[in-house]
């Protein structure tokens, strides 16, 4: 898959994410960037400005794009520990790329277990999460799932606590116990999450909102919901 930006490449270079094509641009002169790529002994071919542009579709690329190795993803059973504190957030059919990219960073700067999600429905790991992402995609573990109420019921097996996010909610996040594993959903951009997964929850809690905006953008309240999880 083709992907863009001197940080994600960076990363997965440390990742070492097998690198089948770098392209930089012709006029690239970034010098750290290009020291980093021989001390690596990276191999690359610069191309006009116009033939990365096609590559991309014109979106911001730095001067610097690669063909890479598809990001990988895990079934739930990989991930599952039933002896550990884990922490894992859910996304009911989340669309737009930049909320999951947005996600991702927040989920690795708080090293969260895992990101569940089903494989239709949803926003696919594409190469604008991962410039979004700035990079954490490489390090942040995406569980796709075939059924999230079958998720569910795995998860309930190994004692993970089923939050739904509700802006009708009685309790709010501050609310979430930190005595045991969760598993944080968050639903769509438009219509939040539905009725069939909210069925499945063991609590459901709030964020306040006091302005006169009635929501947040959800990678804002999963940035919340996400620290608001971490051990105590």
């Amino acid at each position: 898959m083709i992907v863009y930006g001197k940080n994600v490449i960076k990363e997965a270079i440390f990742a070492k994410r097998p690198l089948f094509n770098l392209y930089l641009d012709e006029k690239f002169n970034d010098d750290r960037f290009l020291a980093f790529l021989k001390d690596r002994e990276i191999h690359y071919e610069k191309v006009t400005k116009e033939k990365l542009n096609q590559l991309t579709n014109n979106q911001l690329h730095q001067g610097v794009v690669a063909n890479v190795k598809d990001y990988e993803t895990y079934t739930l059973e990989t991930v599952l520990d039933a002896q550990a504190h884990q922490r894992f957030l859910v996304l009911d059919e989340i669309q737009d790329p930049h909320n999951l990219g947005a996600i991702m960073r927040t989920a690795e700067a708080t090293q969260l277990t895992a990101i569940i999600m089903s494989k239709k429905h949803q926003v696919p790991l594409n190469a604008t999460v991962a410039k979004v992402s700035s990079g954490a995609i490489e390090h942040v573990k995406v569980v796709l799932v075939t059924n999230l109420q079958h998720a569910f019921d795995k998860l309930k097996q190994h004692h993970v606590l089923i939050v739904g996010t509700d802006g009708q909610a009685e309790k709010t996040y501050t609310d979430l116990p930190h005595d045991q594993s969760l598993a944080v959903i968050l639903g769509n951009e438009g219509v939040g999450m539905r009725h069939l997964v909210k069925r499945h929850c063991n609590l459901l809690v709030k964020i306040p909102m006091f302005g006169k905006i009635n929501s947040l953008n959800v990678s804002v309240a999963a940035a919340l919901m996400m620290y608001q999880m971490l051990p105590r």
